[in-house]
């Protein structure tokens, strides 16, 4: 399932997030507590961003603690720290909050797993006047779990008591490597480079790129030139419809009968998201623009497409649906039409399950003499795998004041 933007108005959190921290952190109380440093060896500059313990049962090579993090997975603690420097060292304990579980304190005894990671933010001097702090995407998508860049410490398995405290040293030792863009195919293109319009306004490089898959016999047909479907969606750098892999839509992209057009995915990853929903947006810039203006006339120079409204076809579905959607509506003479599959939200008063002009809360709803919580993933079956709550409180976890990478 696609991810969907949640509901973080009208929130009645009453738990402590708690502020940035440096070296000498106090300890409040007597229980566990985790002291996570990370080393000069991964990172010699200072680090203003984000700082976490993960906690899992279990762990291999292919998911650690840190990357079994969800709003329905392993423990996760964090705490935002400004300029720490290597070797200084933060502490995450019982007063750090948590999601699923709010507190250490609330971790039963036993043997676990347990990681440390340091998300790191950079600072963008925005146009707007605004200076922020946030992880900036390294083509991955704003995973911040797997993000270039950012630090962790190898899992180490131990046995844990809250209620006896002690401390954990942790160091974060390991560094994540760059994210090359994936090599050219003899149908599968890419491109890359950074906004002028982007990069201006939030005052640090905003890259942009796209997938673009050729149609059959391209090369042997230089002089012609095709329509265009935009695809639109979350970020990924892979082929449009997956092609390589195989399977029914290989066939049928290389069938003699299958007409002959650029079918094109467009990465446009934002420092507060893995994709930028396409459009000019106060608090994130001027993406619509700086899509229709710059990337699109990239991709039809360098690939041959038919330069006309009427050859620009626009498709996605979910949050892809959504900005096909929005770029139509917004930009009626630069596409020829749309076909946007079950879109997000067009209308706030629908906005998943909540009005959020009208409901009280978004979490749950009153009903008289009790309140109902309001599902946030349902399965086919009925069952509910996640609560409204979940996936908000997950995020504010992972990254306060809108910083967790999450819609």
């Amino acid at each position: 399932m696609n991810r969907r933007f949640v509901v973080a108005v009208l929130l009645a959190i009453a738990v402590a997030m708690g502020g940035a921290v440096g070296a000498g952190a106090p300890v409040t109380g007597d229980g566990l507590r985790f002291e996570i440093t990370f080393a000069a060896s991964a990172r010699s500059e200072a680090v203003t961003g984000r700082v976490y313990v993960a906690i899992s049962r279990e762990s291999t090579l292919q998911r650690p603690p840190i990357q079994q993090a969800s709003p329905t997975g392993v423990p996760l603690f964090g705490k935002a720290v400004e300029a720490l420097r290597p070797g200084e060292t933060v502490i995450i304990d019982g007063s750090a909050f948590g999601h699923p579980l709010q507190s250490l304190r609330d971790l039963p005894e036993g043997e676990y797993w347990v990681q440390a990671f340091v998300n790191v933010y950079d600072k963008f001097a925005r146009a707007d006047g605004h200076t922020i702090w946030l992880h900036m995407d390294q083509w991955e998508g704003q995973q911040w779990n797997r993000s270039p860049g950012n630090l962790y410490s190898e899992p180490a398995r131990m046995r844990i008591d809250p209620a006896s405290g002690g401390a954990v040293k942790l160091v974060c030792d390991k560094t994540i490597p760059r994210i090359d863009v994936p090599a050219d195919t003899e149908y599968v293109k890419h491109i890359k480079f950074a906004s002028a319009t982007l990069s201006k306004w939030w005052g640090h490089p905003i890259f942009l790129g796209a997938t673009v898959l050729l149609p059959k016999d391209y090369d042997k047909h230089p002089g012609v030139k095709y329509p265009v479907n935009y695809i639109q969606g979350h970020f990924s750098t892979q082929p449009p419809g997956g092609f390589g892999r195989g399977q029914e839509f290989d066939r049928f992209w290389l069938a003699e009968n299958t007409p002959r057009f650029l079918y094109v995915t467009l990465q446009h990853p934002s420092p507060y998201y893995d994709d930028s929903y396409g459009v000019n947006s106060a608090n994130n810039g001027p993406y619509g623009d700086a899509i229709s203006q710059e990337l699109i006339p990239a991709v039809e120079e360098k690939f041959r497409a038919i330069r006309e409204p009427w050859a620009r076809q626009l498709s996605g579905g979910s949050t892809g649906g959504w900005i096909a959607l929005a770029q139509q509506i917004l930009y009626p003479d630069f596409y020829g039409g749309t076909w946007a599959s079950c879109p997000d939200s067009v209308d706030f008063r629908y906005h998943q399950i909540v009005n959020i002009y009208d409901d009280a809360n978004a979490y749950w709803k009153d009903m008289g003499w009790m309140r109902v919580e309001r599902p946030n993933q349902r399965q086919p079956d009925g069952n509910i795998r996640s609560m409204m709550k979940d996936e908000n409180w997950y995020e504010l976890v992972v990254g306060d004041r809108s910083r967790s990478g999450g819609q």
